[in-house]
């Protein structure tokens, strides 16, 4: 059970009633929750193989300038480049569908439409920089190189106080 002052922030980080909630995936230093961890199936039925989503307004903020300044672009040109770094990011769409399977089975879950389907343009492409850094704050760093990079460039987005 989620405590209902966590759905409360959430609500007022998204700006709506939030959908799907698992758990608090992640919580910022000002100590709101700033990854959610949602189940594979919406409540109305809808397969959503987002399973860490960042709530957070002002990390989400920078991100999208880093995606406008191009961050996607010269990480996707990277993955091409860089086998040692396809094969890790390979490995964290691995977690992140292994994450996504212990959920559905925790929830009564069948999910088949996004079986093998991630998130964020894994394992072979970078379409959504909010996914990997989100996947990074929930399940830790050393897990997804991009997400660890995209956390770095963030820097210190929590400092200017409580995102809501």
């Amino acid at each position: 059970m989620i405590d209902p002052a966590d759905v409360t922030a959430i609500e007022a980080q998204l700006g709506r009633e939030p959908r799907g909630i698992h758990e608090v995936g992640h919580r910022c230093p000002c100590g709101q929750p700033d990854v959610v961890t949602t189940e594979p199936r919406l409540p109305n039925g809808t397969p959503f193989p987002t399973t860490y989503y960042l709530t957070c307004p002002r990390a989400a903020s920078r991100i999208g300038t880093l995606e406008g300044g191009g961050v996607m672009k010269e990480m996707q040109d990277r993955l091409g480049e860089d086998e040692e770094l396809a094969t890790a990011y390979r490995a964290a769409h691995e977690r992140y569908l292994e994450a996504r399977a212990a959920i559905a089975e925790a929830a009564g879950l069948d999910v088949p439409e996004i079986e093998g389907i991630s998130a964020g343009g894994m394992p072979d492409r970078v379409k959504c920089l909010h996914v990997l850094a989100g996947q990074a704050l929930a399940q830790g760093r050393g897990v997804n190189p991009l997400g660890d990079e995209v956390l770095d460039l963030l820097g210190a987005w929590w400092e200017a106080g409580p995102c809501v």
